[in-house]
């Protein structure tokens, strides 16, 4: 049985919202996973769920890893949060939701109305990133809200992202991590802080500074619980509240990836590759780094919006025969899908995908759609499913690229987290893609670790992030690149897959201009 500190760790993903338990040694001592529903569409395009929902779902969560464990509420020394990153939240002045919260993965637009006023609107011009900047002012949620339901707008006193809900329903106040803000709103990622008063920003969006919580840095406290929060998380006191960081960033630091020659990379819903760095590095020029779980560091992120989404997408539409086995045999589909990945020759016999199943912001972008070429008779399933893999890996590694030059850091080392690393073909497909070991942490509740992390520096369990990160992140199983697979694959990167995007370009614009999507 534990005896010493623990820290309960809080993370609200896009599929579940997981209660985890962690000592000063990076173990996972307790679990409490509950599923989810991601959103509800109420027209085409949208994802939206109540906040409330999530609270509820948090509390259910809670229940379950008490259930799991022999570990006891009195030892958890302190409580931290971390969620999925550009979900927004409409508060009216006593803290109460007034409409469904916005999920990251809503595809709505707002109306542009004008350009950028100003020397802002004359530098976008001279820039050429015009089209970039109504990029962003379509996908800013405030922008929608007020245009569209401005009695909503109207009474909004708070406007947060789900890290500010839920730190607000844990303590009563109306603070937040640095570490979290990633999505559309007035933040300076350069500074780790609300933008100052000149920025463009306020100028492309109707959110006032007295709307928007108060910034702390990951480690430090954010308050204390309530005692509605105490019983909502079966603890028997109240206990401070660590300020952690989003999801992505707490994979990063529960990876153990504190230098830029560590490259990250989250084989979740959205997939990303990662370095962390004290300096202020655009991974793509005009894209900024996102804030790091680490204090003062940035995160290069370079990022494929639907990610292992894809492979999701695929069991939805193609998989129902190895789910089916699966639940005969009472295994994981998992299982069964690594079998259709081993049952292919590497380079899926021709099938190349570009993964772009959703349109980006600049590189790709907004233009951008997904394509799969190479088809051929001898073609099934299962090299469908491995061109997706492959098509990631690829996609991945070309942002490696990117962030190698703009940082002039050599990554050397991958560490790879979230669902997909459960896969051994997909670790094994990424080390021969990029030529690189690439290496699986000792948990797979890395997101959760990393926010335990920034909680074990905060309330002084360990001394440093340095030796946080020493104590409770190591390296797991470790896939070695084939030489000769990695040869075929250099071959279809270099010569085939890093051609695709430039060639097609045209293509989907002509797509979009005649079928008006995407939009």
């Amino acid at each position: 049985m534990a005896t010493e500190p623990l820290i309960l760790a809080i993370d609200n993903g896009t599929q579940s919202v997981r209660a985890l338990l962690f000592d000063t040694r990076g173990n996972l001592v307790g679990k409490g996973k509950q599923d989810i529903d991601p959103y509800f569409s109420r027209e085409p395009g949208w994802a939206e769920q109540h906040p409330d929902y999530f609270w509820t779902q948090l509390g259910e969560a809670c229940k379950l890893l008490w259930g799991s464990t022999t570990a006891t509420p009195d030892l958890v020394a302190g409580v931290t949060v971390t969620t999925q990153r550009g979900t927004v939240i409409n508060l009216d002045e006593n803290g109460q939701p007034l409409r469904p919260a916005i999920i990251w993965l809503d595809q709505r637009h707002a109306r542009v109305e004008g350009p950028v006023k100003g020397p802002w609107g004359w530098l976008f011009k001279l820039a050429r990133l015009e089209d970039t900047i109504n990029r962003f002012r379509e996908k800013t949620q405030a922008n929608w809200i007020a245009q569209n339901q401005p009695e909503i707008w109207a009474r909004t006193r708070h406007f947060v992202l789900l890290s500010g809900y839920l730190n607000y329903r844990l303590t009563g106040e109306f603070k937040d991590s640095t570490g979290s803000q990633v999505g559309y709103l007035p933040f300076d990622y350069k500074k780790h802080a609300w933008a100052g008063p000149r920025d463009f920003k306020w100028q492309t969006m109707p959110v006032k500074p007295a709307m928007l919580p108060e910034l702390v840095a990951p480690g430090e406290t954010l308050g204390h619980l309530t005692d509605e929060a105490c019983r909502h998380l079966g603890l028997p006191q109240s206990l401070p509240v660590i300020a952690a960081a989003s999801d992505k960033a707490c994979e990063i630091l529960g990876s153990g990836g504190l230098t830029p020659d560590i490259g990250c990379m989250s084989y979740g819903t959205t997939a990303t590759i990662n370095t962390t760095s004290q300096r202020y590095v655009e991974p793509i020029r005009f894209m900024p780094p996102y804030p790091s779980a680490l204090p003062g560091h940035y995160s290069t992120e370079v990022m494929i919006y639907r990610g292992f989404w894809m492979v999701s997408w695929f069991k939805r539409e193609f998989g129902l025969r190895e789910q089916k086995i699966a639940e005969q045999r009472g295994i994981e589909p998992e299982m069964l899908f690594d079998e259709l990945v081993k049952a292919v020759p590497p380079g899926s016999m021709g099938l190349m995908l570009q993964p772009y199943w959703s349109p980006g912001v600049r590189q790709p972008g907004p233009e951008a759609k997904g394509s799969i070429i190479g088809f051929g008779d001898v073609h099934t399933r299962s090299h469908i499913y491995r061109a997706i893999l492959e098509g990631l890996a690829y996609a991945l590694r070309e942002g490696k690229e990117k962030i190698e030059k703009r940082s002039g850091v050599r990554i050397r080392r991958l560490r790879v987290a979230g669902g997909g690393s459960q896969s051994d073909a997909a670790m094994q497909l990424t080390a021969d893609v990029f030529g690189l070991p690439a290496e699986r942490p000792h948990t797979y509740e890395t997101s959760g670790l990393g926010a335990a992390i920034d909680a074990a520096v905060g309330l002084g369990l360990h001394p440093d992030f340095d030796t946080a990160v020493a104590n409770m992140t190591r390296v797991g199983d470790v896939f070695h690149p084939n030489e000769e697979t990695r040869a075929l694959y250099q071959r279809l990167y270099s010569e085939v897959y890093l051609r695709m995007y430039p060639q097609l370009q045209p293509l989907y614009r002509k797509i979009r201009e005649i079928t008006g999507y995407p939009a």
